[in-house]
């Protein structure tokens, strides 16, 4: 049944994406390395207050 609705015509779905498709790779890269720009810059924050650190017992 769905070769011959297929052969017909009747189930194709075919739309254009909104962009290139690299740019979605792009996209994606962007917002990796903005993550990743986020955690970086917490690195060593329990260390930046010596007594706090000591007092949690870490």
């Amino acid at each position: 049944m769905i070769p011959i609705l297929i052969a017909e015509g009747a189930i194709v779905h075919h739309t254009e994406l909104p962009m290139p498709a690299i740019l979605y790779g792009v996209i994606a890269m962007i917002l990796f390395l903005a993550l990743g720009a986020v955690t970086w810059s917490y690195r060593d924050v329990s260390n930046r207050n010596p007594k706090r650190s000591q007092r949690a017992g870490h």
